[in-house]
């Protein structure tokens, strides 16, 4: 017997499940434990195994969350999530894209550099994947690729949008993740620079109880869960011994974003304005109405939240998030230039050089009012001239455009067709930013 997508109904009731709500009668325990339907249902399944029923049973499903919670009512199983057998079964390599790029490149005569092209975008959102440290390489996601193998093979030109709707319940989960106690913070720290989450191993049995009250340390469960829905993978692993999980690619990397954006900024309208003020960088090449909607919208939140960190990496996020955009732009907070990385780097899709905006490389630092020996109240009543001359300030802005002049060099040499925008972003606390176009 082959099942599919075994726990599809049983997620969409945990989706709802709280840690408020403890009633036994809520659907999820209804469905799932005591002798609800898909308990009784995996119960008749092993009474039939081996008998004049079943030989052997195949089961695939998201997660082993809601397994766990049947308990006993099919305990015969074995996990194959973590068997190194069954790697490439879970994605395809990158000769399999290879050879389909280059089969669609010739059907549709494009130039040959385009399969190049093709295969630098498809690796930069949709490779990644792992789910066995003793795996070589990295999978492509297989919904994706197919997604984009296809509208490329039909109309020659890539999708408009890197992301299939399939994966929108995806972004619930992550949504569902979020609002957990020590979602928010754990969601956020894994978009910090080269972040991942350290965990002794994937769990392979636990149940939603187990999810809804991880206080652990290492948040065991909810990263274990993470990984099973795809929006983490192994990394590596630590001189310590333990797993390290990482964002597998930049199409899972923006769920994250909508997230943190969904998250910070609640009203719809005010996020709309954010982006209209991004819209100005890329479009005219004007950062300050960007600058002024972090300052006035975000910064308020940002010092109202006790997160673990302050720099410019939070800066970052903050800019990132209004900014993404991948309908016009190959988005990367982490471009890596010269074995060195950008804090964040927006170049317009190959087959979108035809518009009218701008390539952009902005450089962040961050200044903690400490360090400028300095209040909130006395760094908000300063006119701009007056921040912008502060020592610490010039320092970090002296480096920062130094940095973003090597980068903006290399970026030049890899691409050859640049409209290149760059800037030097300097924040002091969550209450001022001075900038320079570089």
């Amino acid at each position: 017997m082959l099942i599919d997508e075994y726990d599809n109904f049983a997620n969409e009731l945990m989706l709802n499940k709280t840690i408020s709500s403890t009633d036994e009668n809520d659907p999820y325990t209804l469905f799932v434990k005591k002798d609800g339907p898909l308990k009784t249902l995996f119960k008749a399944l092993k009474s039939g195994t081996n008998r004049d029923g079943f030989d052997k049973t195949f089961i695939t499903g998201v997660s082993p969350v809601v397994m766990s919670d049947i308990t006993s009512g099919y305990n015969i199983a074995k996990n194959r999530y973590l068997d190194i057998r069954f790697h490439r079964l879970c994605g395809f390599t990158s000769a399999e894209v290879q050879q389909c790029i280059k089969e669609i490149v010739s059907e549709c005569d494009l130039p040959p550099d385009m399969a190049d092209k093709t295969y630098e975008m498809m690796k930069t959102y949709y490779n990644g994947y792992r789910f066995s440290t003793k795996a070589k390489e990295y999978l492509y996601n297989p919904t994706l690729s197919l997604y984009f193998l296809e509208a490329f093979q039909d109309f020659c030109e890539f999708p408009e949008h890197m992301m299939d709707d399939n994966l929108a319940v995806d972004t619930q989960k992550l949504t569902y993740i979020s609002k957990l106690p020590i979602g928010e913070p754990l969601i956020t720290d894994l978009m910090q620079k080269n972040a991942s989450i350290n965990i002794p191993s994937v769990q392979s049995r636990f149940g939603i109880d187990d999810l809804l009250l991880d206080q652990s340390k290492d948040h065991q469960f909810i990263a274990s869960y993470l990984y099973y829905v795809g929006a983490l993978t192994m990394s590596d692993v630590t001189e310590d011994g333990e797993l390290s999980l990482k964002v597998p690619n930049l199409v899972m990397k923006s769920l994250y974003i909508e997230r943190i954006r969904m998250m910070l900024l609640e009203n719809p309208s005010v996020r709309d304005n954010g982006i209209l003020s991004a819209k100005k960088l890329y479009q005219k090449g004007d950062i300050q109405p960007l600058c002024d909607f972090v300052i006035n919208h975000y910064f308020k939140i940002l010092s109202n939240r006790d997160y673990a960190w302050a720099n410019e990496l939070t800066v970052k996020i903050a800019f990132l998030t209004l900014l993404y955009n991948d309908i016009l732009y190959i988005m990367d907070s982490e471009a890596e230039i010269n074995r060195r990385y950008t804090d964040l780097t927006m170049i317009i899709r190959p087959d979108k050089r035809q518009f009218k905006i701008f390539d952009i490389l902005i450089e962040f630092k961050y200044v903690a009012l400490s360090e400028a020996k300095l209040t909130g109240e006395k760094v908000r009543s300063m006119n701009q001239a007056e921040l912008d001359h502060l020592p610490c300030i010039k320092e970090s802005m002296d480096a920062a455009i130094k940095q973003a002049n090597q980068y903006a060099d290399a970026l030049k040499q890899k691409y050859s067709e640049l409209r290149l925008k760059s800037f030097a972003v300097v924040v002091l606390g969550f209450d001022r930013i001075s900038w320079q176009a570089v």
